[in-house]
């Protein structure tokens, strides 16, 4: 959208800062760069995304809760720094309850910008359900994961087990993808990516590319493309 600012160098400086202070009163001093050079540039492009987002499947959100939260979940982890030190933004299925569902992805971090699609850390009866849809059409996995444009932009990322999932035939000869605990392509991006004012009709593209991966995905756990 024309005359539109996402984000800049200022923000990847905010980040670098915010890593090298990560406490409160740090925080409060500088929450105007936060509103400035992160929240606010992130809130404007979950906003002009939306059009986009609603060409690719009209079943994704692009909302302001899709911008995850800055402060952490300190209450099970050992390091208590209270900020994330990289933006997140997660555009994901409007029958979706928490972040392990299907979605388009967006990282934002000094050193390391990425998009993503895909599921991350599924539930157990999703995970079970996305693993008998690979055996139940192999072909459609096969096409979702390695067609030409998918595997031109994305690279499957993920967590496996050490083993083949128990109730799943270990000689399979997908064994390798039942083994994932994730399915998500991953592409690496520059920073010059997310200052680019055309930001939204990049990402776009992008994630175009990843749609049958998303597609085979819904199909598995039952929802709407």
């Amino acid at each position: 959208m024309s005359g539109r600012r996402y984000f800049s160098k200022a923000t990847f400086q905010f980040l670098k800062d915010l890593k090298q202070n990560n406490d409160r009163a740090w925080f409060a001093d500088n929450k105007s760069r936060y509103e400035d050079h992160l929240k606010g540039p992130a809130l404007r492009l979950i906003e002009d995304f939306g059009p986009e987002l609603n060409k690719l499947s009209p079943h994704f959100m692009a909302t302001p809760r899709s911008l995850f939260r800055i402060h952490r979940d300190t209450r099970f982890s050992k390091d208590k720094s209270p900020y994330k030190t990289a933006a997140g933004v997660h555009f994901r299925h409007e029958q979706s309850k928490n972040a392990h569902a299907p979605g388009f992805y967006l990282h934002i971090e000094p050193g390391e910008v990425f998009v993503g699609v895909g599921i991350w850390h599924p539930e157990s009866p999703a995970l079970r359900a996305i693993r008998e849809h690979i055996v139940e059409d192999g072909a459609a996995w096969k096409r979702a994961s390695r067609g030409k444009k998918f595997a031109e932009t994305f690279e499957l990322q993920g967590d496996h087990l050490k083993r083949p999932p128990k109730g799943f035939d270990p000689e399979h000869p997908l064994v390798e993808d039942l083994r994932r605990k994730d399915f998500i392509g991953v592409r690496p991006l520059t920073q010059s990516f997310v200052t680019d004012p055309n930001l939204p009709a990049e990402l776009a593209k992008t994630y175009k590319a990843g749609l049958p991966l998303m597609r085979f995905l819904c199909d598995a756990l039952d929802v709407p493309f």
